[in-house]
């Protein structure tokens, strides 16, 4: 049932976004609690502010209310996705060279399930993170395709 109403919300967010020309980062559909939540992450270049999220907010509640797709009671959340947002796609990866993220994997590589370094390439699927090791910078060749969740990840 989740995937279905990920699917659909997005259906339904995707017109609204084009018009506005906003990015679709990520949408969730979880249970916290007893309350479900159809969270949704948009962004554009530069950041995102409040009055856009208000506004694809009412946009998406409009339709969401004419379809009536969700029949448990839930909470529409619309947001940024902060400054560690999810990388998703491919094209995630392509406008993130050259910054810092974090990347946990399905499987081990060099005995590692988790990286945090700089984004040094991605092609052919194959992304290069330079990142340090008891003082010593070292790279590691991820395949796009062992990551189970990557971040852009803040450094101080």
């Amino acid at each position: 049932m989740s995937s279905q109403v990920i699917k659909t919300a997005e259906e339904l967010v995707l017109p609204i976004l084009e018009e506005k020309n906003l990015e679709l980062v990520d949408i969730e559909y979880v249970k916290e609690g007893k309350n479900w939540f159809l969270r949704l992450y948009i962004d554009k270049p530069g950041g995102i502010d409040i009055t856009e999220c208000g506004d694809v907010s009412e946009a998406l509640s409009e339709k969401l209310d004419a379809t009536d797709p969700i029949k448990d009671p839930y909470f529409l959340e619309v947001s940024s996705p902060g400054v560690e947002r999810p990388l998703k796609t491919t094209e995630d990866f392509n406008k993130n060279i050259s910054k810092n993220m974090y990347i946990k994997l399905y499987e081990p590589i060099d005995n590692e399930k988790e990286f945090e370094g700089i984004l040094k390439n991605f092609e052919d699927n194959i992304l290069t993170i330079e990142y340090k090791l008891k003082n010593r910078v070292k790279q590691v060749e991820i395949p796009y395709d062992k990551i189970a969740k990557a971040r852009i990840a803040v450094t101080f």
